[in-house]
């Protein structure tokens, strides 16, 4: 069953990222494409929406996105565990990392890299270059371009009515575990 998508405003696109979830970085520049699974991503500006990554050196999607000036934010669901867990187990020097994972790569909106079919939320993103943080601490500032999310799970705030999508957050060693309960609180 494809997910029918629902555009997020770019000023609210740091929600899609704001409780934390395990993301998996797409990235493409000259026919290769790499897809990797990454915990430390975090919103960082509104206007205009900007996010922060973590890209190690010593992977093959940093010279993809290096080279290609683009990434997107891919936000699976818990569904996809196994796979996020084989995508951040490899490297994409060794093989094509969609393949090997299980994972499909979905066309963009507005950047070259694909996107990862099934995620429940997407942030394409331009690079921001910071010559100094991408070098010294592997941090890559991305300036959304584009957002989406699956409307089963996303109105402008999450909520997960089926477990299966429910956002994951990895632990260690192959130990995750998914968004629970929402509730509010009123002042």
């Amino acid at each position: 069953m494809t997910a029918e998508l629902l555009s997020v405003d770019l000023a609210k696109s740091y929600r899609l990222l704001n409780h934390g979830p395990t993301v998996l970085v797409s990235s493409a520049h000259q026919g290769a494409r790499n897809v990797m699974a990454a915990a430390w991503a975090m919103p960082l500006d509104f206007d205009p929406p900007k996010v922060l990554v973590v890209i190690d050196k010593s992977t093959f999607s940093r010279g993809l996105i290096e080279a290609s000036g683009e990434f997107i934010l891919n936000i699976p669901c818990k569904a996809q565990a196994a796979a996020v867990l084989r995508a951040g187990s490899a490297s994409g020097k060794d093989g094509d990392k969609f393949a090997a994972s299980g994972l499909a790569p979905a066309r963009a909106e507005k950047v070259g890299a694909p996107r990862v079919a099934g995620c429940i939320a997407y942030l394409e993103c331009k690079v921001i270059d910071e010559p100094r943080n991408q070098q010294r601490y592997d941090l890559f500032i991305g300036e959304v371009v584009a957002a989406a999310a699956d409307r089963r799970v996303f109105d402008g705030h999450w909520h997960f009515d089926d477990d299966a999508l429910r956002s994951l957050h990895y632990v260690a060693g192959g130990a995750f575990f998914a968004t629970g309960e929402a509730f509010e609180v009123k002042l």
